[in-house]
């Protein structure tokens, strides 16, 4: 289903008792992060969070902080208008496998999933609800007005009209080595200059002052591609930032898309609902009508780089400072009744955790149309992302593990990853304990290692440069006879499932 903004999301978070209401204030600087860091370690991400009363500097801001709102399986499955992420798996996957009708029961059922396919594609309105506040900033900024009472949304109170700054919203500050303030959730849109494609991906935003940020999108990145071109040519990069909305677009744009596939027909499938796209005020792009604010602005291509950081990252350190594009801002608008989403990242298990685990499941379906003897991925919380995969396969003929390995290490964001382990198909890869249990048993350090050097997540502070390193295969799947295994591989110890079954009954086990 559809959100018609970010505070309806939250309605609907409440309405299925996962929210939590805090109404005492507390500081952007640091509070929210230690409330919201507890709550998504606890069993199963805990719930989310409405920040009724942010403060910031010590005074009250007029819009509500909603944090952890896709913290979990049920509430990412929520987002995504389904009762599981395995669901909205199998709709694409079955989507992905559509093979041409042999019969009138085919036929209909293949048109059935081709209208779901009509609320893809976005469409462009004239106005929307993200513009009915809006303010330009002057090339010299003025004082900011103060601020009025903080409204209650989820009781239809609405934040009266008035001009903010990037120093106006809740934008936290979330440890205490980060070089400042950094919007945690922002969805970047940016085009390529040659082709026109659209772009959409989730990068950090370091607030510098009222009008100009930091951009840190990292050179592997999309939108850096698109930057390199600006450079080139020596043009003003256009660029626009929204948050809020729909909980399916922060989704869309951390998701693994080929480059030049628009994020908005993702996010357009996942809710069965065009999204309605509004023309920015001040730069020639387009971000979603139902959006809670948006930031419009640009990247100059004459204007020196600067030091963006150092920021608690999903890595569980820090990540130093290192010089990126600077933004500048020329309008900030927002709806009347806005909320500002936000998330943390740190130390494992997060919120992001959730994030990328859907995006694995999701895409799954498209991972095994290339390699079909896939059966599962997982991505543990302790590997933060790219760290650790664990793949597990059908595997039916001899050095099919490592085929798997350099196939996966080719495809998008998991070039990234360092450790990538092979397990057979009777292995839960979500299962961490099984997973080390074969990996211990199943392999010889020497003959079953593969090391070999490639990309790296720039985030990665263990990597010799920046940028690229070392990664590490491990087959740990029963080795075959043509793998120059020479020794009868032993069965696993399994209990007679009838023995078993009368064992359960007699002793209610």
């Amino acid at each position: 289903m559809a959100f018609d903004s970010f505070g309806d999301w939250v309605r609907g978070l409440e309405r299925a008792g996962e929210l939590r209401r805090v109404r005492q204030p507390v500081a952007t600087e640091l509070e929210i992060t230690a409330l919201a860091d507890a709550e998504m370690k606890s069993p199963g991400g805990g719930k989310a969070l409405l920040i009724e009363h942010p403060t910031i500097a010590g005074v009250r801001s007029p819009f509500p902080v909603a944090i952890n709102t896709l913290g979990s399986w049920k509430r990412m499955a929520l987002a995504l208008g389904a009762d599981s992420v395995d669901a909205v798996a199998a709709e694409l996957g079955a989507l992905m496998h559509a093979k041409p009708p042999t019969g009138i029961r085919d036929a209909i059922h293949l048109l059935g999933q081709a209208l779901e396919l009509r609320h893809a594609r976005p469409r462009s309105v004239r106005e929307g609800a993200c513009q009915e506040v809006v303010h330009r900033l002057d090339p010299v900024p003025t004082a900011t007005t103060p601020w009025p009472a903080a409204p209650d949304i989820l009781r239809g109170e609405t934040t009266p009209e008035y001009p903010p700054t990037l120093l106006d919203l809740p934008i936290l500050k979330c440890w205490p080595l980060d070089g400042g303030r950094f919007v945690t959730l922002p969805c970047v849109v940016t085009r390529d200059p040659d082709t026109g494609e659209r772009n959409v991906g989730m990068y950090r935003i370091q607030i510098y002052d009222r009008q100009t940020t930091g951009v840190h999108w990292q050179l592997q990145k999309v939108a850096a591609r698109h930057g390199r071109r600006y450079y080139e040519t020596g043009r003003r990069m256009p660029v626009a930032i929204f948050l809020g909305g729909d909980p399916a677009y922060p989704f869309a744009a951390t998701a693994p898309l080929p480059d030049g596939i628009d994020e908005f027909l993702l996010a357009g499938y996942l809710r069965k609902k065009s999204v309605d796209l509004v023309k920015c005020l001040t730069v020639d792009l387009e971000v979603p009508a139902d959006a809670d604010f948006v930031i419009e602005g640009y990247v100059d291509p004459v204007e020196p780089l600067r030091m963006e950081g150092p920021f608690g990252d999903h890595t569980g350190f820090y990540t130093l400072p290192e010089p990126y594009p600077v933004f500048h801002v020329t309008a900030v608008t927002h709806r009347r009744d806005a909320v500002y989403p936000a998330t943390i990242v740190g130390v494992p298990p997060m919120e992001d955790f959730y994030i990328g685990g859907a995006s694995v499941k999701v895409f799954l379906p498209i991972f095994r149309m290339n390699f079909p003897e896939i059966v599962d991925i997982a991505l543990p919380a302790e590997g933060v992302f790219h760290n650790l995969v664990v793949v597990s396969i059908r595997k039916t003929y001899p050095m099919q593990a490592y085929k798997i390995m350099h196939g996966l290490w080719g495809m998008g964001q998991m070039m990234f990853t360092k450790y990538l382990v092979v397990v057979d198909d009777d292995v839960d890869v979500h299962d961490t304990s099984a997973v080390l249990f074969r990996l211990c048993s199943n392999t010889d350090p020497q003959r079953d290692t593969l090391l070999t050097r490639g990309p790296a997540d720039v985030l990665d502070h263990a990597t010799p440069e920046v940028g690229y390193g070392g990664k590490m295969g491990i087959d740990a799947t029963r080795k075959l006879s043509g793998e120059g295994f020479k020794r009868p591989w032993p069965p696993l110890i399994r209990m007679d499932p009838a023995v078993r079954e009368k064992m359960a009954k007699l002793f209610d086990l």
